[in-house]
């Protein structure tokens, strides 16, 4: 599934001021769940990007990171990380593992595929599907909405910010073609739920009820499971697995 640009119905806010309760309540780049996405919310799921493997027709088939887990005898578990379920920071932006994948999960940003299936579920648990907020990451070199988007004050990831309906939450791209960026952070003006992928993960977190969450993990064609907003997000976050050393 390939990303389309901005289109006729997005738009730019007169200020910033529907994301003061984020910038609010984040916790300063403490490296944990509640440094992405507001600690306020009843619970909170992980969704894992997922991994490829190209098939003999040349398609790319989804991965999922239980699966590269097993494939070298580590434990899938809310926490894992890439270097610590592959075993080595050769795989990360490098190797690739023919038998297993062959294409490593997107990093800091949310594919297309799995951002379809969330919005479908998040649209469930809202009450304004029609307006919804989506930021992104001033740092992207090709932005669609630069240099005419206001900017939001996010801890040390300043981000860009404009409007859309929420079924545009999935195929929509950030950057100009042929790049493929989606949002970095989202939410509906109800403030039900939000959702944030920062530019160095390779997971994106969901803060909502109970109801909203649990509809999360149970969603086909997304990887995710509970975490608490206190989990940490960092390469070394992995208490399950062995992690390897940082290389020299």
């Amino acid at each position: 599934m390939r990303r389309e640009g901005l289109g006729e119905l997005w738009q730019l806010p007169d200020d910033v001021s529907a994301a003061d309760w984020i910038v609010a309540a984040v916790r300063n780049f403490d490296h944990t769940v509640g440094s992405l996405v507001p600690p306020v919310f009843e619970a909170y799921a992980r969704v894992f990007h997922p991994a490829a493997w190209r098939d003999d027709f040349g398609r790319d088939v989804a991965v999922t990171w239980a699966q590269v887990a097993a494939a070298n005898g580590r434990q899938a578990h809310a926490g894992m990380e890439w270097v610590a379920i592959t075993g080595s920071w050769s795989y990360h932006h490098g190797d690739t593992q023919p038998e297993v994948w062959d294409t490593e999960p997107a990093e800091g940003s949310l594919p297309a595929a799995q951002g379809e299936a969330l919005a479908e579920v998040l649209a469930r648990f809202t009450t304004t599907t029609e307006e919804c907020f989506y930021a992104v990451w001033e740092g992207y070199g090709c932005l669609a909405l630069a240099p005419v988007a206001q900017t939001v004050l996010m801890p040390q990831r300043e981000m860009l910010l404009l409007t859309g309906p929420l079924s545009q939450a999935g195929w929509v791209s950030m950057e100009t073609d042929p790049w493929e960026q989606s949002p970095s952070l989202w939410w509906p003006a109800d403030r039900a739920w939000c959702v944030a992928t920062d530019v160095d993960l390779m997971s994106t977190y969901v803060g909502g009820s109970r109801a909203c969450i649990e509809a999360v993990l149970a969603a086909p064609g997304l990887e995710a499971w509970e975490v608490s907003q206190r989990q940490g997000v960092t390469y070394d976050s992995d208490e399950v697995n062995p992690v390897p050393p940082l290389p020299r």
